[in-house]
């Protein structure tokens, strides 16, 4: 089998459709006139279609999650070097690969509960690329700590919307996904600051991939504290996964950040488009 498998070249048959992630980011169905609110609201007229819409998100997701934790076992040589993986380092990763493919036949049966199907909605890879990183710690930064920490916000998130309208099977299923991903950037926070305990520019370095992935995925406002925010951060489990305090600031002011973007992007593309 071929190390570091390009993102290019994922199995995936005719019910999938990708997408690049600027589609998702800025697809106007995310908007409604006034600009961006909170699409997930119970009171929102098209939440249940943005709830079906997330869901497929989430299931393509935990497919790449379970491509990239079943790479890491296979990509690097058994060691301690930089570009190695330890052996324990190896086994978290097999579990993750168990948790994940649990996950996706949940998501599976979730869409199915939601009324949707697989294919109904486009799938972006931005996940399993920061999977493809060639240094196991950046690799383990981008998804183990940004990305799966992108789930425990999302998977709260989906959790008390199901709460809300009364779905107790959304809820549950929700909730126990919620713990395994705390668990897997609980383990992403313990494998970075190990491997890196003696390479201060080394974490720095993975620290700053993290960053930039972590914004990516504030999709614009999508992830933030803001009430038009969709996605809300979820303080609690992140502290429990390992976060500290100071990260979970920085974490608020990089959706921030991201948000202000979109926005100007956004006023840019109606200033040129009443203009033209």
């Amino acid at each position: 089998m071929r190390h570091q498998w390009p993102v290019e070249e994922l199995a995936r048959d005719v019910r999938f459709h990708h997408v690049r992630i600027e589609e998702t980011v800025f697809d106007p169905r995310n908007l409604n006139p006034a600009g961006q609110i909170n699409t997930l609201a119970p009171t929102y007229g098209n939440a249940t279609d943005n709830a079906r819409r997330l869901m497929h998100g989430i299931f393509v997701g935990e497919i790449q999650a379970l491509e990239g934790a079943g790479r890491t076992c296979w990509d690097f040589a058994t060691g301690d070097g930089r570009e190695q993986a330890p052996f324990a380092l190896k086994l978290d990763m097999a579990r993750q690969c168990w948790d994940e493919a649990r996950h996706v036949e949940i998501s599976c049966k979730l869409s199915d509960h939601m009324g949707s199907e697989i294919g109904e909605f486009g799938e972006q890879t931005m996940l399993y690329e920061a999977a493809c990183n060639p240094d196991p710690v950046l690799r383990l930064t981008g998804v183990n700590r940004a990305l799966e920490g992108l789930a425990i916000d999302v998977f709260t998130t989906m959790r008390d919307f199901g709460a809300a309208l009364t779905d107790p099977v959304l809820a549950f299923a929700e909730d126990w996904m919620l713990a395994d991903e705390v668990t897997h950037v609980k383990m992403g926070s313990d494998w970075l600051r190990r491997l890196t305990a003696n390479d201060p520019q080394r974490r720095k370095d993975a620290l700053d991939f993290q960053k930039a992935v972590d914004k990516l995925f504030s999709f614009g406002g999508f992830r933030g504290e803001r009430q038009e925010s969709p996605v809300h951060l979820a303080r609690n489990f992140r502290r429990l996964a390992g976060f500290s305090d100071d990260e979970i600031v920085e974490l608020v002011d990089v959706s921030a950040e991201a948000w202000s973007e979109a926005q100007a992007q956004q006023e840019l593309a109606r200033a040129q488009a009443a203009a033209g």
